[in-house]
């Protein structure tokens, strides 16, 4: 029977889901064949697998980080939400159907045979299981039937980690406050405790971490730095989308239009990510000053955002600054958006509302919205385009489509894509001077591609490429995947947490 450690929080973003990747990474390193499970998550950022099945982004990257590839076993229930009120099921990669949260709390626990038969599929071909819990166990009101935290502790018999988060303060109170409102039989399952994203000097904090084992009962397993990582994440709460979120000079400028549903930001990692470049999320229009290039991104909901933009004038910014011969692109939603017009005759983006929008203009195409949600990885070769980016004629990549939308018009196809499912061969896209949109999410993933982009961008504004470092994508990920490991093990006691599952180890710190 595989081992098994469940890592759980004592509220949202308190870094689990790093932990979790930090720990398959490390015993990766260790020998061990590891695979991340989360039996429900949250996100909008979502990862389709080869089988053309979605799952959570962070289990992706849990799995990437094991050296394995994602599979829907990985996260068999993910919810992406459509409102305050409501979210899109999808269970074992496909879509159930859209639920309010009254509906769908009343109608978990129908779920756990799906649970645990991809939990099971997991245990069959690992050593370790990395479970990852959500949210916090402490939320009494959601206690009943839970599938997520303590239930799934109970249902995968799971020994846990409890983090609690130091950088939004008060974390001995997280940590006992969690400890108190959990029955005796869920408290006796926390087998360790971790301060997380500590800023400073531990020595500080050792009296305290001596009085929170005192009174809880429980060993602290280790104090985790506040860790400068650049791992992918998927949460809302990601500080991503703070302003600037690094400064990397100012040679080029690219905004990505922060919508109130923006999905799949993880398509910008790699610019986030180079020596030259200064990407920022935006919402609003003083903000769009000086870009080089405006990226429309995905979007839960597409309407819906782009009338967010009409309110608040960035559409109105936005088509000045292409009109002036700013570089825009758009992906997924962002390229809808693009087109004349958006129709929705079945209700499928507001909630049973049918409508039709108009779009901005930018491209002339129109996008219908239809039931069948299309999802899978594809393959493509760049057809001839004219304009800022004619260097990317001939060029192929790869990535994902997901969406629920057709779009068609008299634009010219960018690409000609590749169902990596089912074999199929589609067009894509439309390019028309400084104006590109398409479907294909991670495109910019592919080095050749991103780097015609940003010499484009450098040779419309006058500075030399080489002024630019381009960034090998997947040798990153595994520098930054070691870079996390190397810190885990430094501040966590892994001789402890094997303890914990069982498994006899002399890996650990001193």
């Amino acid at each position: 029977m595989a081992k098994r450690i469940m890592i759980q929080g004592t509220m949202s973003n308190a870094g689990k889901s790093l932990i979790c990747a930090g720990l398959c990474r490390i015993f990766k390193q260790d020998g061990y064949k590891t695979a991340p499970f989360k039996s429900q998550n949250m996100a909008l950022n979502s990862y389709i697998t080869e089988e053309g099945l979605e799952i959570g982004r962070a289990q992706a990257v849990q799995a990437e980080a094991a050296g394995i590839r994602p599979q829907t076993w990985m996260n068999p229930i993910l919810l992406k939400p459509t409102g305050d009120m409501g979210s899109q099921i999808i269970v074992n990669g496909e879509v159930l159907g859209n639920m309010s949260a009254r509906q769908y709390f009343a109608y978990k626990k129908k779920l756990i045979p799906d649970i645990m038969r991809a939990f099971h599929k997991l245990e069959e071909e690992y050593d370790i299981i990395v479970i990852e819990g959500a949210g916090s166990p402490a939320e009494i009101n959601l206690k009943e039937n839970d599938i997520v935290n303590m239930g799934l502790a109970k249902m995968t018999d799971a020994p846990v980690l409890l983090v609690g988060d130091i950088d939004r303060g008060g974390v001995f109170a997280q940590l006992l406050g969690t400890l108190l409102l959990l029955e005796e039989k869920e408290k006796e399952r926390i087998k360790g405790l971790i301060i997380n994203k500590f800023r400073g000097d531990k020595t500080i904090l050792e009296p305290g971490i001596t009085m929170l084992e005192e009174r809880s009962g429980i060993l602290a397993a280790g104090v985790v730095p506040y860790l400068k990582v650049e791992i992918e994440d998927e949460d809302s709460l990601t500080k991503r989308f703070e302003g600037n979120i690094r400064d990397k000079g100012t040679a080029i400028k690219i905004s990505v239009i922060r919508t109130p549903r923006i999905s799949n930001f993880t398509d910008f990692f790699v610019f986030e990510n180079t020596k030259g470049i200064n990407l920022q999320y935006v919402k609003s229009v003083s903000e769009l000053a000086d870009s080089d290039m405006i990226i429309l991104p995905g979007t839960k909901n597409t309407i819906e955002d782009l009338l967010w933009l009409r309110q608040n004038g960035l559409e109105a910014a936005i088509l000045k600054e292409a009109a002036l011969g700013t570089a825009v692109w758009g992906i997924c939603g962002g390229y809808q958006m693009m087109g004349e017009y958006l129709k929705d005759p079945e209700g499928v983006e507001g909630a049973g509302r049918k409508e039709v929008v108009r779009g901005m203009g930018l491209l002339p195409m129109e996008t219908v919205f239809v039931k069948e949600k299309k999802r899978t990885r594809v393959t493509g070769t760049f057809h001839v385009i004219d304009g800022i980016f004619s260097s990317l004629s001939g060029m192929s990549f790869e990535g994902y489509e997901i969406h629920m939308g057709r779009t068609a018009g008299e634009a010219g196809s960018i690409s000609t894509i590749r169902d990596s499912v089912s074999g199929s061969e589609s067009v894509d896209g439309a390019c028309v001077g400084n104006i590109c949109g398409t479907y294909v999410h991670g495109i910019f993933d592919n080095q050749d591609i991103s780097q015609a982009v940003l010499k484009a961008l450098a040779e419309k504004r006058g500075i030399p490429f080489e002024e630019i470092e381009s960034v090998d994508l997947k040798e990153f990920k595994e520098q930054q995947y070691d870079l996390l490991a190397d810190e885990l093990r430094a501040h966590l006691d892994m001789r402890m947490i094997y303890k914990i599952m069982g498994e006899k180890n002399d890996v650990g710190r001193d």
